[in-house]
This record gives C-alpha cells, sequence and structure tokens, in this order.
C-alpha cells in the first residue's frame, strides 16, 4: 500500500501522475511484476491486447529475441494468430520506422517457429 496517500484501485490519472513525477514505487505499488496484469487499475485491456501492445513496444526499442519468443508465445495463448502477430509489425512502421520493423521481423519469425536461417537467409543479431 501506499502508506496513506492513494487507496487501491488508483485510477489512470493517478498513475499517469505518478510516472510523471518518476515516482519510484509506481511499478511495485501500481503495475506490480512486468509479467502482471497493473494491480492499481481494474483491468481493461484483454491480455491478447496487452501481449500485442508489448510485441510494438519490443519492435520500437529493439527488443532481444527471446523477448520476442515470450511475448508472442503470450499472445498466441491469449487467442491471437500469426497473422495478427504480424499486422502489428505493419501497424507500427508509421510509428517507429521500416528499419526497426526490419530489424524486428526475423525475431519475430523466428519466435514463430520460423527457420530464419533457412526460409530467411539471414540469423537475428540480438
Amino acid at each position: 500500500m501506499l502508506a496513506g496517500k492513494e487507496a487501491f484501485p488508483l485510477d489512470y490519472t493517478a498513475v499517469l501522475r505518478r510516472l510523471s513525477l518518476h515516482d519510484d514505487r509506481v511499478v511495485a505499488d501500481v503495475l506490480g511484476g512486468a509479467d502482471t496484469q497493473p494491480a492499481g487499475l481494474d483491468p481493461i485491456l484483454d491480455p491478447r491486447t496487452v501481449a500485442l501492445v508489448r510485441l510494438a513496444a519490443l519492435v520500437a526499442v529493439g527488443g532481444a529475441v527471446p523477448s520476442y519468443g515470450a511475448q508472442a508465445d503470450a499472445a498466441v495463448d491469449a487467442g491471437a494468430t500469426a497473422a495478427e502477430i504480424v499486422e502489428v509489425l505493419v501497424a507500427v512502421i508509421p510509428v517507429v520506422g521500416l528499419p526497426c520493423v526490419v530489424a524486428a521481423a526475423p525475431k519475430l519469425a523466428l519466435a514463430l517457429g520460423q527457420d530464419v536461417d533457412e526460409a530467411f537467409g539471414i540469423l537475428p543479431s540480438g
């Protein structure tokens, strides 16, 4: 709990305020662990959407191959199709740029079980 300052559940404005103030406790107090739904908020996004959003974030930050695998698995387990997962790459091109998507494509292909070296002639570097 937050030592009496705010009671759970927190609304989105409280979360935004705490993030804006760089409150180090926001992760533990509000968001919980990296693999969990926010504890301080009533869940709004379903697990499928969360996994797809996390995949988009991995593209933006140049995530590592194992991270793509974990999030692709989470998305599939939550009901996303491989086509929907690949559509995430296409959807983020205007935001992150084509080079980021080109770098992410083999990582995602590997996460989806493709033999990237044989099928695409390349191996992801990170």
